[in-house]
């Protein structure tokens, strides 16, 4: 016999408005992509308190278009507006989040990557319904680029300064004259990172998506850098060998069998050699996880990394909140036995393997 279950009215209203502010952002996030694929917000900034009609002319776009975008923004607190003056502005903490790219807290490269995958939201729902992978070259071009834009900040500010010096040795290595594999290096941030810090060591980045190797070589040849070779390459198929360091950043739990790529990347270390990992940070415990970032991290496993796994051979599916005892697991099984966290920051693990 089926009870009447009751309702908590306060409980549901809410859920309710918690849900209905998230529609809301929603739409907000659509307008602050419009606003960085067009650069408006720079231009905002660079013009300054300025009335539609300015902007109109200042960026040659529809006025009647604008009124409502610079509305939506003000709405919702991404723009400011002066009532007085009628004009719109941007603060310089909106500013930061909005037109800043490559600081830490500009949030524009996680909205890119959203607007990509809601761009193809029916593959999306196929993949989830059926449960087939996703290999990475069928996602929109804006997962590629969004990827590197959101994780580009972070390595700037922690890989040289902080992940390097926590690896027993290696600074040391580098500086003299090191050989490092970057294995899923994507657009070469990177490699191109330590490329430029270390330019005795040889860096060598390897990623099995042609275009982000493309895109690397591009990078690299801008900054005139002789230190550093892309190529195509899957983990398993590596020409070269003897490395005093193999990097794997936010990328491992993509791959369709870690264990198999770890214990690959073991034989191509020197006997003193050592394996660096970064992982988004994530607790071992599902219930040390319910906050809003590692919701995030989970709903982009759901559509990206999961389905990235599944694609390939073995497909053991990680997922993005793996958790350093279930990493620590897999690194172990790969044949390395010494494993620690060497450094976690307010987003990433860091994970040194020695054989």
């Amino acid at each position: 016999m089926n009870q009447e279950v009751q309702v908590n009215e306060e409980k549901l209203t809410d859920l309710f408005q918690n849900v209905f502010s998230q529609i809301s952002g929603s739409v907000g996030l659509m307008m602050a992509y419009l606003g960085d694929q067009t650069d408006l917000y720079k231009k905002i900034e660079s013009i300054g308190p300025c009335s539609v009609e300015e902007l109109a002319k200042g960026s040659e776009m529809d006025e009647r278009y604008l009124r409502e975008w610079l509305s939506s923004n003000a709405a919702h607190g991404y723009i400011s507006y002066d009532p007085e003056t009628e004009k719109f502005f941007l603060s310089p903490e909106q500013a930061v989040v909005f037109s800043k790219e490559g600081d830490p807290q500009c949030i524009q490269g996680i909205i890119q990557g959203l607007v990509g995958q809601m761009a193809t939201h029916d593959v999306a729902l196929d993949v989830f319904r059926t449960g087939r992978g996703r290999p990475w070259s069928e996602h929109h071009s804006c997962c590629f680029c969004a990827t590197d834009r959101f994780f580009r900040p972070m390595y700037a500010s922690h890989l040289v300064g902080e992940w390097i010096p926590s690896i027993t040795g290696l600074e040391e290595k580098l500086k003299v004259g090191g050989k490092v594999a970057d294995i899923g290096c994507g657009f070469g941030t990177t490699s191109i990172l330590m490329a430029e810090a270390y330019p005795n060591s040889h860096i060598y980045g390897y990623d099995f998506h042609a275009p982000s190797i493309e895109q690397a070589q591009e990078r690299a040849k801008e900054k005139s850098l002789t230190n550093i070779t892309f190529e195509v390459r899957d983990s398993q198929n590596i020409p070269e060998s003897d490395f005093d360091v193999a990097c794997i950043f936010d990328a491992l739990h993509d791959m369709g069998d870690p264990v198999g790529v770890a214990r690959g990347i073991k034989d191509l270390l020197k006997e003193d050699g050592s394996f660096m990992v970064v992982e988004p940070l994530a607790e071992d415990d599902l219930k040390d996880n319910l906050n809003l970032v590692s919701g995030r991290m989970y709903g982009m496993s759901t559509l990206v990394c999961v389905p990235t796994s599944r694609s390939q051979d073995v497909g053991l599916c990680l997922g993005a909140q793996a958790g350093p005892k279930r990493l620590t697991e897999v690194l172990n099984q790969a044949g390395f036995e010494k494993v620690r966290v060497s450094i976690s920051t307010e987003s990433n693990l860091v994970f040194e393997a020695l054989k």
